[in-house]
C-alpha cells in the first residue's frame, strides 16, 4: 500500500497554548521517509510554531485528522513526532491493505500506544482476514464450500448440501479462533505479536 499521506496531525506550541495564544500548524504525515532528514524537517516544523528550544521547549498535538478508519482514535495529545513518522512509515510500506489494518485495529490487539500500533503494523501476517465476509453464515459458507476442505465429502453429499446450517457452522469457527465480524469482514490473529519497537530500540533500524 503506499500513499502520500497516511495522517494529519496539528503540533501546537504548548507554551504559548498555556498562555492563551494557538499556534501550530497541520502537519502531514510521513514528514519523511528518510530518518537521516527527519531531524532538521522536524526542528524546521517547531521553529515555524516557536518552540525553538530556548523561550519555548515542549508541543502537543490537538487534533488529527486521517482517512483509515479507527487509526488517529488511538493517538493522544503528548505523542513523539517520530514515533507518529515512523507509524506513518510503516503504515505507507505495509504488505496489505487499508482495509486489513482498519480491521485489525477494529479487534483491538496492541493498538494502546504509538509504539504498540509499529508493532502492530509490522505483523500483519499474523492475522487472518477475509474481506467478503460479512457475518456467521458468509464465514461457515467460506470454510466449507471455498477452503477446498471438504469438496470430496459435498460432491457425494449432492443435494442434501442446500441443508447445511452454514450460520451454525460459522459461529462455531468463530467463537473457537477468536475471531470478529468487522466493518470490512472476518478477521482473526492467528499468531503472536512480534515486538520489533521498545524502549531500547534505535528506530532509524526500522525505516530499513
Amino acid at each position: 500500500m503506499k500513499n502520500d499521506v497516511i495522517f494529519r496531525a496539528y503540533v501546537t506550541n504548548l507554551g504559548l497554548y498555556n498562555e492563551g495564544e494557538l499556534k501550530g500548524e497541520w502537519v502531514d504525515f510521513p514528514i519523511q521517509n528518510d530518518s537521516e532528514k527527519l531531524n532538521e524537517s522536524v526542528e524546521k516544523i517547531l521553529a515555524r510554531i516557536g518552540v525553538d528550544g530556548k523561550e519555548y521547549e515542549e508541543y502537543f498535538i490537538t487534533d488529527y485528522d486521517s482517512g483509515i478508519n479507527g487509526l488517529t482514535a488511538c493517538f493522544g495529545e503528548y505523542e513523539n513526532i517520530f514515533l507518529l513518522n515512523l507509524l506513518a512509515h510503516k503504515i505507507s510500506n505495509m504488505d496489505c491493505s487499508i482495509e486489513q489494518l482498519e480491521s485489525m485495529l477494529e479487534f483491538g490487539e496492541s493498538t494502546g500506544s504509538v509504539t504498540e500500533l509499529i508493532n502492530l503494523v509490522c505483523n500483519t501476517e499474523s492475522f487472518y482476514f477475509l474481506p467478503d465476509v460479512e457475518n456467521d453464515y458468509d464465514l461457515g459458507y467460506e470454510y466449507a464450500e471455498n477452503s477446498g476442505l471438504y469438496t470430496e465429502i459435498f460432491e457425494r453429499m449432492g443435494a442434501l448440501r442446500n441443508y447445511i446450517d452454514y450460520e451454525s457452522y460459522g459461529r462455531d469457527i468463530r467463537l473457537t479462533e477468536g475471531g470478529i465480524h468487522t466493518a470490512n469482514g472476518y478477521i482473526t490473529m492467528t499468531d503472536s505479536i512480534t515486538t520489533y519497537l521498545n524502549d531500547t530500540t534505535d528506530i532509524s533500524e526500522l525505516y530499513e
